[in-house]
């Protein structure tokens, strides 16, 4: 079989393994209500993975071997300068524009 028959069959299959695990979740959705205690646990979740995504990468830069918890690591200052303007501004694209622009501006300053 070839590659270009191979890739889109591929694809196909990976869709309908996807629909097949979440199609009854979203069938029986309306029909299944979670405590109180485990919805308000819920909320967290997204703050939860964000923040095991971000500060590994913040923290461990370059090959996420070493440890930078420096004034030297530019991803932690903009980092630092991103939570800054959320907690004051409370505007999501603000904050990920500073943390941008910091990010960039601080890569460019800053002797690596």
């Amino acid at each position: 079989m070839s590659v270009a028959v191979m890739i889109p069959l591929m694809i196909l299959g990976m869709a309908l393994i996807n629909l097949a695990i979440r199609w009854p979740v979203y069938l029986f959705a309306n029909h299944f209500r979670f405590p109180p205690i485990i919805e308000r646990a819920l909320a967290f979740v997204p703050v939860a993975v964000l923040t095991a995504i971000i500060v590994p990468t913040v923290l461990y830069p370059g090959d996420g071997t070493k440890l930078d918890a420096t004034w030297h690591n530019p991803a932690l200052l903009a980092a630092l300068v991103a939570a800054a303007v959320s907690y004051f501004g409370k505007n999501l694209f603000a904050t990920i524009g500073a943390g941008v622009v910091a990010f960039l501006l601080l890569r460019w300053l800053l002797p690596i």
